[in-house]
């Protein structure tokens, strides 16, 4: 391993990151389980970054697609393609969007880009209304929208980006207001924001936060940001990144929890639809997908291969109601570790909703972030066989936990032992 380590600062950058003071190689995996080059078997709370989103080595998704390379791997838009027709009619269907169009993509970063392009054109407009603690890719325009310093490397953008309150519930200046006060408050910012600038293009917006910790507003705010927008011709785009396809357990689609205005005009999606397999799109109302008045292709969207694994995957999680089981096994969880972290002094608070769930860690006795602490807990549980990620804003630090969506309760229990004993070790 110390070899492959010492290969990898050799020809890779040395801002790519990589956890445990010790990295470890996963060489294979098996539902919720992975397992390392040195043989250790470790349960995953972290799908590789919300990814892998039903199980690792699905059958269903496996078979699907040795069958398509065993047919045709990659044509391009170019050609008609059965698989990415089939699976956007998929997409559209479920979307909630009116006379929905899919364009695919081969990752959020770019599916985000994607939707900038498109709502910046449609409205003539490159300013673009975004959440401070939001993450939204490592394009040089997501780079640009991103309201996390921790993911900005610079502050050179083809955007304008005016950050607007509401993404954390818990910190900032209207913390200590009640949800509908809250609400309020973030709306009058949001009209105060739009008496100052040029007519923005669009907002985006993560319905639950990921790389930011996974925090998220009351439901409600997007609707009412919503209203404020549509007033103004201005466009909802809702990075479902992260949020999509039933993790919340509650919604599909995370922006659901914020529906009583409508759907977004635009949805991006990524990473669970792919089980692993590079994917990424927009969902749009045809008239702002079909807006460009350029040629533009995607030479790697939209790829046989992806597409069967996406449509496999897709199956699966709707004919066994993974969303269903999301919300059952992760209100089981987020309640054991909140019954651990009321006990703990160094857990501010555990918060999310189905199998996407945010343990916030601060030096006890205060409200302070502690990272060092998050990097701890990380290790110790992964000397525990469990996998977990972090993340968090300028003053946050927190834990993510984020297990494949058809995780069994005794998983569950499983792993919230093993993080409870890594937690209590650390504080």
């Amino acid at each position: 391993m110390n070899d492959l380590y010492s290969r990898h600062r050799q020809v890779l950058p040395d801002w790519l990151a990589l956890y445990y003071d010790e990295p470890i190689e996963i060489t294979h995996g098996e539902g919720r389980h992975v397992w390392d080059s040195a043989g250790n078997k470790y349960l995953d709370f972290f799908g590789g970054i919300l990814t892998t989103m039903t199980a690792h080595a699905l059958p269903e998704v496996t078979k699907a697609v040795g069958e398509q390379a065993g047919r045709i791997v990659h044509s391009s838009t170019l050609y008609l393609n059965r698989p990415m027709v089939e699976l956007a009619e998929r997409i559209a269907q479920v979307s909630g969007i009116p006379d929905a169009r899919v364009f695919f993509t081969t990752s959020g970063t770019e599916a985000n880009d994607t939707a900038l392009l498109l709502a910046t054109a449609h409205r003539r407009s490159n300013t673009v209304l975004a959440m401070r603690n939001s993450y939204h890719g490592r394009s040089f325009s997501t780079v640009g929208i991103t309201g996390n310093r921790t993911w900005s490397p610079t502050s050179l953008s083809p955007l304008q980006t005016l950050y607007v309150h509401g993404g954390v519930r818990t910190r900032g200046p209207f913390a200590e207001l009640d949800d509908r006060a809250f609400i309020d408050a973030c709306v009058a910012d949001l009209k105060d924001i739009l008496g100052h600038t040029r007519p923005p293009a669009a907002l985006i917006a993560e319905p639950v936060q990921g790389v930011g910790g996974f925090t998220s507003p009351p439901d409600g705010l997007y609707a009412a940001f919503h209203e404020v927008l549509k007033e103004h011709g201005i466009l909802w785009i809702a990075d479902e990144v992260q949020t999509g396809w039933g993790r919340t357990g509650d919604h599909f689609w995370g922006w659901q929890a914020h529906a009583q205005s409508g759907p977004p005009d635009l949805v991006t999606f990524a990473k669970g639809i792919g089980n692993g397999a590079s994917i990424g799109g927009v969902i749009a109302r045809a008239e702002i997908m079909n807006c460009l008045d350029a040629n533009s292709i995607s030479t790697f969207g939209g790829t046989q291969l992806t597409m069967a694994a996406g449509l496999a995957n897709l199956t699966y999680l709707l004919e066994h109601d993974l969303q269903g089981n999301a919300r059952r096994v992760g209100g089981l969880l987020i309640e054991r570790l909140r019954a651990v972290a009321a006990q703990l002094p160094g857990v501010r608070e555990v918060r999310g909703r189905g199998l996407m769930i945010g343990i916030e860690l601060v030096k006890p006795g205060t409200d302070e972030a502690d990272p060092q602490a998050a990097s701890t807990v990380l290790e110790v549980a992964r000397e525990g066989g469990l996998l977990i990620g972090k993340g968090g804003g300028h003053n946050t630090s927190a834990l993510r936990v984020a297990p494949p969506l058809s995780l069994t309760v005794a998983e569950a229990e499983e792993g919230a032992a093993i993080l409870e004993q890594a937690l209590r070790s650390t504080y």
